[in-house]
């Protein structure tokens, strides 16, 4: 392997979730944070969620609307 092109190995890096859930794993960074862990995920406590997709559906169609009044007020 060459010499200084490898990132530095952490074996005890802390990972903190938005839940406040902490646990050590091995990373190149020294700290890591994030959204959702095994603690607070659904699948892994057998809760039910209810995510909101549908209003990045709804985002989608009312721009695809704009941009269709647009181009029609332009061709008159």
């Amino acid at each position: 392997m060459k010499t200084g092109i490898h990132p530095n190995y952490h074996p005890q890096a802390m990972v903190t979730c938005s839940c406040g859930n902490t646990f050590e794993t091995g990373s190149t960074s020294e700290s890591l944070k994030v959204e959702i862990c095994s603690a607070c995920h659904p699948f892994f406590t057998g809760e039910q969620r209810i995510v909101d997709t549908e209003g990045r559906v709804e985002r989608l169609r009312r721009r695809y609307q704009l941009a269709q009044e647009a181009a029609a007020a332009k061709a008159e």
